[in-house]
């Protein structure tokens, strides 16, 4: 036999299964740690809602939260106001508390990703700001883009957009960097705010106040309208996020990297940022101006599951869904009747996660 046609037999019929099952072993260990801490967010997060179902000023037991909720999928309608406050008056909050946190946080994720900063989410690229202008636009001046019903969810959305525009016309300018992008938005959240506190100043007292309500972030008022058009926003972008996945794995680590296997940076970057832009500009017009969901949840699920994309987004939805769950009903239980604005709840937890994140990094890298 030929020499080479022999070490190639040789090689092909080598058993080194031994050294191959350790190897094996540690790895599906490793991606099992990653599932198991995404099914424990969900599990928290299902908890979580049935107790922002069950608190308020109509109380219903935990377990009747479900059965209610059951019995109407089923069209086994028991009489009594059970079905009517948990239906339609508690579940779209509670829904669009899971589909907001879901979304700010995988927007979050990718933010972080593409623009390879921590400090990356939709506060500090500009589009919440956006939002708030038009917002106030609506609010405080009556001036509006859409119809009477949709007129603030209209503004906030085509303001958030703006930012958006901005940032890919600096990214298609030579030598701009993630880095440059970032500074790019923060220039346009001053500008925004800076109009926003302008409008402010002249308003009546009255708009002033629901101006306010909306820029601290709440779940007031939605219904199944709301929630269906949300639930399309966040799903299209959250599946068209999590198919780019894989690329935005190899970005991360550097745009000559990405260029080296074949990945073009820029565009997959662009593109990211759109379909991020939307997905955040559709959420924040609902709610509002919700913090820190999009910033601190990708950096704990991070710690705990690593940066693959593959699995630290769907970990870092489940955990914004939880804790924005967990947040509205901390808000909406300790001053009951009365209730705290999820978006001040947020701040409160966010701020001192994001602070122990900090110092922890420096022990880290010390």
């Amino acid at each position: 036999m030929d020499p080479v046609e022999y070490a190639v037999e040789k090689w092909v019929h080598h058993d080194d299964s031994g050294n191959i099952t350790p190897v094996m072993e540690d790895y599906h260990r490793y991606i099992l740690r990653k599932w198991i801490f995404i099914a424990v967010c969900i599990v928290a997060a299902f908890l979580a809602a049935g107790y922002s179902l069950k608190v308020g000023a109509y109380d219903i037991g935990y377990v009747d939260t479900y059965k209610t909720i059951w019995e109407h999928l089923t069209g086994n309608i028991r009489p009594g106001n059970d079905d009517y406050v948990i239906w339609d008056m508690k579940l779209p909050r509670t829904i669009t508390a899971i589909l907001a946190g879901a979304g700010l946080a995988a927007a979050g994720v990718v933010m972080q990703s593409i623009l390879r900063n921590p400090l990356a989410d939709p506060y500090t690229t500009g589009i919440s700001s956006g939002a708030s202008f038009g917002a106030t636009l609506a609010l405080g001046l009556g001036i509006t883009f859409g119809s009477a019903g949709y007129a603030v969810i209209t503004n906030a959305f085509l303001f958030a957009l703006i930012p958006m525009g901005v940032i890919v016309t600096v990214s298609k300018m030579r030598g701009a960097t993630p880095s440059t992008m970032i500074m790019a938005g923060i220039a346009i959240m001053y500008i925004f705010n800076a109009l926003t506190t302008m409008i402010k100043l002249f308003v009546d007292p009255d708009k002033l106040a629901a101006i306010f309500e909306w820029s601290v972030g709440t779940l007031e008022g939605t219904n199944w309208n709301n929630v269906g058009i949300m639930f399309v926003v966040v799903a299209v972008g959250v599946v068209a996020l999590q198919l780019l996945a894989k690329k935005l794995n190899v970005i991360s680590a550097g745009d000559d990297s990405a260029r080296a296997i074949g990945v073009d940076a820029e565009k997959l970057r662009l593109v990211s940022l759109m379909i991020v832009s939307l997905l955040a500009a559709g959420v924040v017009s609902f709610t509002g101006l919700i913090g820190f969901v999009g910033l601190v949840c990708p950096h704990i699920a991070r710690l705990i599951i690593g940066s693959d994309t593959r699995y630290l987004m769907p970990a870092s939805m489940a955990f914004g869904a939880a804790l924005l769950l967990f947040a509205d009903g901390i808000g909406r239980y300790v001053i009951s009747p009365s209730t705290i604005q999820v978006g001040v709840i947020t701040a409160i937890i966010g701020a001192p996660l994001f602070l122990y994140l900090i110092v922890r990094s420096k022990k880290e890298a010390a």
